[in-house]
């Protein structure tokens, strides 16, 4: 029998304050793995908690194929091959993410005003961009930032106010960069924040040989302490030389 011949039943929460994501999720799953199903609204907490109780089950939605009980929505991708995401997994997405957007804002801010768009202003720019949005990823929440920061950095260990100093300094470089003011200030705020921090990276994984995560966008990140951090930092230390320079 095919798979768009089998049947399913799909009970999930839609109240009048609810409706839940995953339940949306595992309906468009069935849709798009061909299954006639019904689609079953708990509309209320009575009727969910009965179901639960009925079932043996802590979640919903819940899902069932021909009878048989599949689970919840992560549950129906794994009956199905697909890959769950591990939540604890180590992944440098969100950088690459970040990186990749900054460099398409500095393409297209710099093609406005010289006509190019790969210049001296779009590499500034691609930088001053990253160090803008990483400072932002930082700022979403600070206590949750520096207590990852205060584990690798050798400044904040010992003053763990600049664990709460560093965002705003870099976001603060950043943007005078991209105006292209006041660089006595912001090239000398970045070479200081970016040295300490590849000095305190570089020891803290290749001196020391410890495995942690990187703090450089956000506390809540699972990226792994390691090159990309030390990218960040080289990035702030090269452009502060640059502008020195320039």
């Amino acid at each position: 029998m095919s798979d768009k011949q089998k049947t399913a039943e799909l009970y999930r929460m839609v109240t009048d304050d609810h409706i839940c994501p995953f339940g949306i999720k595992a309906r468009d799953l069935l849709e798009r793995k061909g299954f006639e199903f019904e689609d079953h609204w708990l509309e209320n907490r009575e009727e969910t908690d009965a179901f639960k109780k009925k079932h043996h089950v802590e979640t919903t939605p819940q899902v069932f194929i021909e009878g048989k009980r599949i689970g919840g929505y992560d549950d129906l991708r794994r009956h199905f091959g697909m890959k769950v995401k591990d939540k604890t997994q180590v992944t440098y997405q969100p950088v690459i993410a970040i990186f990749a957007m900054t460099a398409l804002m500095a393409i297209a801010a710099a093609y406005v005003l010289t006509n190019s768009i790969l210049s001296v202003l779009t590499i500034e720019w691609f930088i001053a961009f990253s160090m803008c949005v990483l400072a932002i990823m930082k700022l979403r929440d600070l206590d949750s930032f520096s207590n990852m920061f205060v584990g690798y950095d050798l400044l904040a260990r010992r003053v763990v106010r600049y664990a709460y100093f560093y965002p705003f300094a870099e976001a603060a470089a950043g943007v005078l960069m991209i105006a292209g003011v006041l660089t006595w200030f912001s090239a000398p705020l970045a070479l200081f924040i970016g040295g300490i921090g590849a000095i305190s990276v570089f020891k803290a994984v290749y001196i020391d040989k410890r495995e942690l995560q990187c703090a450089c966008v956000g506390g809540d990140s699972n990226v792994p302490l390691g090159f990309i951090s030390l990218t960040e930092n080289v990035m702030m230390v090269a452009m502060a030389i640059w502008m020195f320079a320039k």
